[in-house]
């Protein structure tokens, strides 16, 4: 795909946030993000990228572009493409990367058309660091912001994440020039909170994300070892284990359903996540609690092969949370052409249009009736089905050649 950019035109990628997570065995939805647009500006515009991080010294710096190259290279095929020997590989560049980045020194301007993209919260927080390297590059910052969610529900973060997303956020509408965000929700959001603080004229562009390609073949036999043994129904949650997750809907409902139906006639409830912060009640019932015992699995360092295949295998995605900034579980399912069950709130709406199944994230009475008809491939679960053969993922090029061209459209406004 030929991006349609002027050669003077020159894009800096802060790397930052991949760099601290080379060391992790699977992405986050936001590592996808960062590295979808690392792989495309490799890929499509080599000769108009510049790569940075911030070193340790408190200087957004230089990277060495073949280094990143060969660096991001072994992420996609770690995280990606399940190489073994990638990971560790990527997680020895990093620590070379930034070793360089600590003697290294800001690019210096380019010729022409010059913008800045932070593509996560990494250090918004840093305010005076982004103004200097802004002065030093004459670069446009277009950071992208994914949701406002410790503002918005600050008893859902950690209790600190209300002051540092305020000082994110005060970063943002102070120097940037506009702002992506992947949701109409989150653009409300932001809109609105940027008009609060003074700010009324700010640019913000809804870009969706884009779906990765999944490369699950029917020569595929080995299911992951989570997978029930007996054939029984099965569903799976994507998810950070956290409270605005609400998983304690589901595990409230697979204890009555064990209570009620016994073990043997429960489906298998998989949760893929790490265990995150504030969650003692939830933690409590999965350690604790003995009707959860084999009817509740935990998974926590799947590959996405094993998650793509569980996937396809199960009778569907549930995400009953409370508040997100995207949904990227639901993307991925509705590419598989995997039936969700979807809370009812506007950012998944929008994610999952006309396709999942919406149950308010209260009504444990819906959901329960929802998840029955999933187990046994009722109508709902036949409706949604037939529906996804005719959906069509929106390709990651086209998303990120997209908020390419909104950069490149800013300058072209900005002579007139």
């Amino acid at each position: 795909m030929k991006a349609p950019f002027p050669p003077s035109s020159t894009f800096i990628l802060d790397l930052s946030r991949l760099l601290a997570r080379a060391g992790h065995a699977v992405p986050t939805g936001i590592d996808r993000v960062e590295l979808a647009y690392a792989e495309y500006l490799l890929t499509h515009l080599p000769t108009q990228s510049c790569f940075v991080a911030l070193s340790l010294s408190g200087s957004t710096n230089k990277l060495p572009f073949k280094m990143v190259r060969a660096f991001i290279t072994a992420l996609l095929d770690g995280w990606n493409n399940r190489k073994k020997d990638s990971l560790p590989h990527a997680r020895t560049l990093a620590r070379q990367l930034k070793a360089i980045c600590l003697v290294s020194r800001p690019p210096r301007p380019f010729p022409g058309p010059t913008f800045y993209l932070l593509l996560s919260h990494h250090h918004l927080m840093r305010l005076d660091v982004i103004r200097r390297f802004l002065n030093r590059t004459k670069a446009l910052f277009v950071p992208m912001v994914h949701d406002l969610i410790p503002i918005e529900y600050p008893e859902y973060a950690r209790p600190r994440e209300y002051k540092r997303h305020v000082a994110r956020m005060h970063t943002v509408i102070s120097l940037a020039e506009s702002v992506i965000v992947p949701t109409r929700t989150v653009q409300r959001t932001l809109s609105t909170y940027s008009a609060q603080q003074g700010r009324t004229s700010l640019p913000i562009w809804t870009v969706s994300h884009g779906v990765f390609p999944h490369n699950v073949t029917r020569h595929q036999t080995q299911l992951p070892r989570c997978t029930p043994k007996d054939g029984r129904a099965f569903f799976v949650y994507l998810s950070t284990i956290e409270p605005r997750k609400n998983h304690l809907l589901l595990l409230h409902l697979w204890r009555q359903m064990v209570e009620k139906r016994g073990k043997d006639k429960t489906p298998i409830l998989i949760l893929i996540g790490r265990r995150g912060w504030e969650n003692e009640n939830i933690l409590d019932l999965l350690d604790r609690c003995p009707a959860l015992q084999e009817t509740v699995i935990e998974e926590n360092s799947l590959s996405d092969e094993d998650v793509t295949t569980l996937l396809k295998t199960s009778n569907g995605l549930l995400f009953p949370s409370f508040t997100e900034g995207y949904g990227l579980p639901i993307a991925e399912a509705m590419n598989l052409s995997v039936p969700s069950i979807c809370a009812d709130i506007p950012v998944l709406r929008e994610v999952g249009e006309d396709y999942a199944l919406y149950v308010d994230p209260l009504d444990s009475v819906s959901w329960q009736k929802a998840i029955d008809d999933f187990a046994h491939h009722g109508p709902l679960w036949q409706h949604q089905k037939n529906a996804l053969s005719s959906w069509k993922p929106y390709p990651w090029d086209k998303s990120i050649q997209y908020a390419l061209t909104l950069c490149q459209n800013l300058t072209t406004s900005k002579r007139h």
